[in-house]
């Protein structure tokens, strides 16, 4: 049996993992504080770009290229393929409750509305949390059969009672290919959870994507860790890296799960991304740090590490990245 694979039917992180130092105390101390500041938050100038630019300019996107949604969502263009990463773009990332919505709420608009979405050729689903799997996005993307989905183990149910007609399961370090591209699902730190009885009960993970034109790696949920050196040996190296940024704070419940911005560079440098975008910040509030911190601290820990200040880029939600410089040689098996 996998190290990940628990003996009582859950999942585990691999070995080397961060543990979370909290107590219950301290997490009903965390709901309290989070549920005293509230999710409104004011958005600086030229955070987003405008939805009907973003519309119009994605329907011409390059490709390869990779266009932020908000979050942790991306319009990834490779092989010729339009791939979606985890799409909350609904308002809660909570459950819904007798038609009402709980959870905290985003404050500021995803670039595109589910509906105005391209086709998506495959959908790739990294972990069950709210803010990663919203249930009316994918009901609205659930309406084209041609969707490949591929999503972590025991998730496969779930989607095809969404409408999914296509779903594929993956176990880490799975590897499906679509017609000149590539995709693995490869390890990440975090866990998964929709209520209070399923923790664990279905697999999280990370996915790399392979094709002529980009290697692309998308961190999904996670915290560093000692597998990413493997990641790095095993599946890079890449053109560029999608990593979480945000929600880290307070550090002794959130480092278990979700890395700092400093702790996502060093990701960077394991898995041999030559570029980095930083992610899961500026669109929903999740934890107590200033929710616009993350870029700065971000840019400062790729010059202090040596990999670059220009390495480490932030996109505005909306924003489309052309990758036109030549892909990087795939690793030595």
């Amino acid at each position: 049996m996998a190290a990940h694979h628990g003996p009582d039917g859950r999942f585990r992180n691999p070995p080397g993992s961060p543990r979370s130092q909290a107590g219950a105390r301290d997490m009903l101390r965390f709901f309290a504080d989070m549920w005293r500041e509230g999710s409104t938050v004011a958005n600086p100038p030229g955070h987003a770009l405008d939805p009907a630019a973003v519309l119009a300019a994605t329907v011409g996107a390059p490709n390869p290229s990779v266009t932020w949604l908000g979050h942790a969502a991306f319009l990834i263009r490779s092989a010729g393929k339009v791939v979606l990463t985890d799409p909350f773009l609904g308002e809660t990332a909570g459950p819904a409750i007798l038609g009402r919505h709980f959870g905290p709420r985003r404050h500021v608009p995803p670039a595109i509305a589910a509906p105005d979405l391209p086709p998506i050729d495959i959908l790739l689903l990294s972990h069950n949390h709210y803010d990663h799997l919203d249930v009316p996005t994918l009901k609205t993307l659930a309406a084209n059969p041609a969707t490949q989905v591929l999503v972590p183990l025991g998730l496969g149910r779930m989607m095809q009672k969404l409408g999914f007609a296509r779903v594929q399961e993956l176990d880490w370090w799975d590897e499906r290919s679509f017609g000149g591209l590539d995709i693995r699902f490869l390890p990440a730190v975090h866990f998964s959870g929709r209520g209070p009885f399923d923790r664990k009960k279905t697999l999280w993970g990370s996915f790399g994507l392979y094709a002529d034109d980009a290697r692309i790696w998308f961190s999904g949920d996670s915290a560093t860790g000692e597998v990413f050196k493997e990641i790095g040996q095993k599946a890079g190296p890449f053109d560029l890296g999608l990593v979480g940024i945000g929600a880290y704070e307070p550090r002794h419940i959130m480092q278990a799960s979700h890395a700092t911005p400093e702790e996502a560079v060093g990701m960077l440098r394991a898995i041999r991304a030559r570029r980095g975008i930083g992610m899961h910040w500026g669109t929903i509030k999740l934890t107590t740090e200033d929710p616009f911190e993350a870029p700065a601290r971000f840019k400062a820990a790729a010059r202090d590490q040596g990999y670059g200040e220009d390495n480490a880029l932030i996109l505005k939600i909306g924003e489309t990245l052309a990758l036109a410089e030549k892909p990087v040689a795939a690793a030595a098996e």
